[in-house]
């Protein structure tokens, strides 16, 4: 992913120099850093709106443009998530995200992404989703979020006009089966996040069970390690995304899982480029056929 902090905003500077930096902000430069490193698949992440304004502006995405066609790259593109609540009961926010998703898809539009992930639930309904309810009302809950990120993305979708399958929603901190009827319902892509499913933010199901659900409508894989949560053990976040080896992640049985079912789409690192790079080794150790 693009979105490296590290590259944004460097270290051990002045502040002086600091702003500076962020004041010559160049989204091509950032996504050359990390090819340098010899990725060709980049993930462009929404959020840099929120601090770059001309992040997305078309004298960016133009240079995008003619980046990927000089290194050969391909993208994908994270839609935001911060400040945006598709699911929430409030219409006028509803709205107000929607209008906020659909212009970064027109913006990107040009970039031919291979797709275009989504966090079809916010902060708002990952905070009921944790709250000591009952399981009845719980669910009652839920379903109301549930509803609502149906109206947001198939209003998305007509307004965009971009095919359902593009759309790829991911497993987050909300139930998987929710999450799995939206895909179905609205006939979306899955985007299966590694290290949430295993940190239990989807709740109680396991990852590879996870994974053969998703298989017929799976567009990408985001590819970190995490511990493996148990039921009935608190959920303890800020353990995911973390480097292939430092979790209970079977990388070995993942990767051998999706060569059989001939899986062709992206497996985004969604990691720090020293991480990702230390998570490539780990694959050309365990499966070095697999790495070109």
């Amino acid at each position: 992913m693009e979105m490296q902090l590290g590259m944004l905003i460097p270290s051990g500077q002045p502040p002086e120099q600091v702003m500076a930096h962020i004041g010559a902000f160049d989204h091509s430069e950032l996504v050359r850093q990390v090819a340098a490193s010899g990725f060709r698949t980049v993930e462009i992440g929404g959020d840099l709106a929120l601090f770059f304004p001309t992040a997305f502006a078309p004298p960016a995405i133009e240079k995008l443009v003619a980046l990927r066609q000089t290194l050969g790259l391909t993208y994908t593109v994270h839609l935001p998530l911060w400040s945006v609540e598709p699911s929430t009961l409030l219409g006028d926010v509803r709205e107000g995200s929607i209008r906020a998703l659909a212009r970064v898809i027109h913006a990107t539009r040009p970039l031919e992404p291979e797709d275009y992930v989504l966090h079809a639930t916010g902060a708002l309904a990952a905070e009921f989703y944790r709250m000591n309810l009952p399981d009845v009302a719980r669910t009652l809950i839920l379903r109301q979020f549930q509803n609502k990120a149906h109206e947001s993305l198939k209003t998305l979708l007509a307004e965009t006009g971009i095919p359902s399958r593009k759309l790829a929603v991911e497993t987050i901190e909300f139930p998987f089966d929710m999450t799995l009827e939206l895909a179905e319902d609205l006939d979306l892509s899955m985007c299966l996040d590694t290290g949430h499913i295993l940190s239990g933010f989807s709740g109680d199901v396991e990852l590879f069970s996870a994974l053969a659900r998703c298989l017929p409508r799976l567009a990408q894989i985001h590819l970190h390690d995490a511990p493996r949560w148990q039921p009935g053990q608190p959920i303890v976040y800020g353990k995911d995304h973390q480097p292939l080896g430092a979790g209970d992640l079977d990388i070995g049985l993942l990767l051998d899982t999706l060569a059989t079912a001939r899986f062709e789409g992206p497996l985004v690192f969604e990691l720090r480029v020293d991480e990702a790079l230390a998570s490539l080794e780990r694959i050309r150790i365990l499966r070095p056929t697999m790495i070109e």
